[in-house]
């Protein structure tokens, strides 16, 4: 299942380069919300989907601090030919040289869930970020042992963390913030964008 199952994509005819939109109102900031599903080709005559959608800032505190700010995510779906998804995500109008974690979440908010770390994002002084990941992320699920029992999760959402504790304090306050796991190091900021207001919501059909 995963995000894009999560997304009940309409169905895109078969010529290539053909688009389906469906629009949906910003919840927090001024975040324009779209998702979109096309064909591009990834040669041999084969098409690869790509979905795309955005991330929303994580509260209303949060979205104020950050008028300017778009986050864009982009999924290429190429499991089935290359063994991977192309996940790319782009930041403008965000603060300046900041780092972000990126996980794909069961939950887009708390207590979010099933979590798995796959990135991270770095914006430059312009407050500008991209990074490009090659991971599973259509069919992204957890697994684990609940007593004798084997538990899957599908990772259906996307949530970003300031990387550093430290990160939201231009917004939440010097030492106001969260510390929170969201990072290699066991510390992060609070989240501060998701994917709840473009994806459906928790737990995904």
């Amino acid at each position: 299942m995963g995000i894009i199952k999560g997304l009940a994509l309409l169905t895109v005819g078969a010529v290539a380069g053909a688009a389906a939109f469906v629009g949906f109102g910003a919840v927090s900031g001024d975040v324009a919300l779209d998702k979109v599903a096309d064909y591009t080709s990834t040669g041999g005559g084969r098409k690869a989907e790509v979905v795309k959608f955005k991330l929303a800032p994580s509260s209303e505190q949060l979205a104020k601090c950050m008028p300017k700010v778009k986050v864009d995510v982009s999924v290429k779906l190429e499991t089935d030919v290359k063994g991977f998804d192309v996940f790319d995500v782009s930041v403008t109008g965000g603060p300046a040289n900041t780092a972000f974690t990126v996980f794909l979440l069961e939950v887009p908010a708390l207590p979010f869930g099933a979590a798995e770390y796959v990135g991270d994002v770095f914006t430059d002084k312009h407050g500008k970020g991209r990074t490009e990941m090659k991971l599973i992320v259509e069919e992204a699920f957890s697994s684990t042992l609940v007593g004798k029992e084997r538990v899957r999760k599908e990772l259906g959402h996307v949530g970003m963390w300031f990387a550093d504790p430290a990160g939201d304090d231009f917004c939440l306050g010097a030492g106001q913030g969260p510390v929170t796991p969201f990072d290699g190091d066991n510390e992060a900021g609070t989240q501060v964008f998701n994917s709840a207001p473009s994806l459906p919501k928790a737990p995904l059909p």
